[in-house]
């Protein structure tokens, strides 16, 4: 398995992924669109040529804001996503990115619980953040020691 920077050929195979993940996903456009932007960051977990998964930041002013992680069902539960979160906020210190922050649903534990074991400290909830359907989002926050 490698983890390495999204492609412009990887993006059929993520969006595909989003769509089976997501109540609303984003567009195959969505994704060329942030990783165009120097200021963002998205990684995908390679094995044998299949997109076994993807996260990915919008960086702005010091701060990255993580709007997608996603492991393909066929991969889950073998520590993946920590695999590519670790990855993410290390090659984001390299872009001055030294905070972190996300929203999740409150009835997502499994993610919670990642999120928890990577250092990300629960600050708040968005009311009705999310729809398809209706619920809130915890917000999590991450700040690195430098």
């Amino acid at each position: 398995m490698i983890i390495r920077k999204m492609r412009e050929e990887d993006l059929a195979s993520v969006a595909k992924i989003e769509k089976m993940i997501f109540t609303e996903p984003w567009r195959e456009e969505d994704f060329r669109k942030a990783i165009g932007d120097s200021n963002n960051l998205y990684l995908v977990a390679e094995q044998a040529g299949e997109i076994a998964g993807y996260c990915g930041y919008w960086g702005i002013a010091g701060e990255g804001n993580i709007y997608n992680v996603a492991v393909k069902d066929t991969f889950r539960r073998k520590g993946l996503g920590y695999r590519m979160l670790s990855e993410l906020i290390r090659r984001g210190l390299d872009n001055n990115i030294s905070a972190y922050t996300l929203e999740v649903r409150c009835s997502n534990t499994s993610a919670i619980n990642l999120y928890e074991r990577l250092g990300f400290i629960n600050t708040g909830i968005r009311k009705d953040f999310y729809n398809k359907p209706k619920e809130d989002a915890v917000i999590m926050w991450f700040r690195t020691i430098q």
